[in-house]
């Protein structure tokens, strides 16, 4: 899964979180210029070296990573909290191959990042206040970023049902016989639903079952919204060229090149960028309001 990079602001402090898979990874780097705007690096470092943070790394980890390496953790418990004892996040992930704190080297979000359950454990010792206004803020962009998955579900049903009707009935007019068995007609419409995938997206849907075997759905369902808009377009350009009695294999072939330029043409648009902006705006507008209410 593509990890998406998400600001937070906490106290006038931007925060990035990392979105990606089934976990969130909130920046420590970020949180511990709550402390100090200068070195954040220090903080943290002050941070791990405590007992208690050993300790409770540790039972995250036993509880979260099946491939926690004990024999290196057990130096690092033995020796926590004492006066010369040093712990950056490279050597703890390193040492322990832990997965709960990831150091990271980015153009655009690097630092110290954690899992939000360790980060808001660091957040925790920083200020318990300011613990409380990161925990708001990260619930926030959830609900955000939940409500904006709404969203475009209600745009791809509606960009994946505009046309559909239109070609259906045009498969029933002029390809479905009174000869053909029940098999033969399921198998002609899904031969013209394999027409669209394979000129959109180069392979049919049995080939994209294949390739992906654990993804529930199919093909369709995760195609961007450009994508989908030109499948709305290319189901009722083959509609009207089934109407007109142009064999397959030549609508294929056109609707392949029409795919392609109507693909580059749409992305990047400024309009469907603006949509997207204009959805965003809505999003904090009604955040703001739910705010209002409490």
């Amino acid at each position: 899964m593509k990890e998406v990079v998400s600001t937070i602001e906490v106290q006038g402090i931007a925060v990035s979180v990392k979105a990606g898979g089934q976990a969130d990874f909130v920046s420590l780097t970020d949180l511990a210029r709550y402390k100090n705007p200068e070195f954040p690096k220090e903080v943290i470092s002050n941070w791990l070296r405590l007992r208690n943070t050993v300790d409770y790394l540790g039972v995250w980890e036993s509880i979260n990573n099946p491939d926690f390496n004990w024999v290196g953790f057990d130096p690092i418990k033995k020796d926590a909290g004492t006066n010369g004892f040093v712990l950056s996040p490279k050597k703890w992930v390193e040492q322990t191959n832990a997965i709960g704190i990831k150091p990271s080297a980015g153009r655009y979000s690097s630092g110290t990042f954690a899992h939000s359950d360790i980060a808001f454990k660091f957040a925790s010792w920083l200020s318990v206040e300011f613990e409380l206004y990161v925990i708001k803020e990260f619930q926030r962009l959830k609900a955000n970023e939940s409500h904006q998955k709404q969203l475009e579900w209600n745009v791809r049903r509606e960009l994946s049902k505009t046309n559909y009707k239109i070609h259906t009935d045009s498969i029933k007019e002029h390809l479905i016989t009174e000869h053909l068995t029940p098999a033969q007609i399921n198998y002609t419409y899904a031969s013209e639903a394999d027409v669209l995938n394979v000129a959109l997206f180069d392979m049919t849907a049995k080939q994209w079952r294949e390739r992906n075997p654990k993804s529930k759905g199919n093909i369709r369902d995760y195609s961007s919204i450009e994508e989908l808009i030109v499948l709305s377009n290319l189901e009722n350009m083959n509609a009207e060229m089934i109407e007109q009695r142009h064999p397959q294999k030549e609508r294929l072939i056109y609707l392949r090149k029409m795919a392609h330029r109507q693909l580059n043409a749409i992305i990047g648009l400024r309009s469907i960028d603006e949509i997207k902006r204009m959805e965003q705006q809505q999003l904090r507008l009604e955040s703001g309001k739910e705010d209002g209410k409490a």
